[in-house]
């Protein structure tokens, strides 16, 4: 289900290594080998997520200029 999110900004649940589960908004990038690799919007770092970990997703509207 998350390839047709691919170029995309979403917002995400996610299960954590730890079992913590957080709220993140990211732009995924590409999806390879079962990871995810986006842009965290709050930090503007590259992050990493495991698709099986993700717990939903939901795309959000930003706004963006020419």
């Amino acid at each position: 289900m998350p390839h047709k999110y691919v170029g995309k900004v979403v917002e995400i649940v996610y299960l954590d290594r730890l079992g913590k589960v957080t709220q993140r908004n990211i732009e995924i990038h590409r999806i390879y080998n079962g990871k995810i690799h986006s842009t965290c919007l709050h930090s503007g770092a590259p992050r990493t997520f495991s698709e099986e970990n993700v717990l939903a997703f939901r795309p959000i509207r930003t706004a963006r200029t020419a």
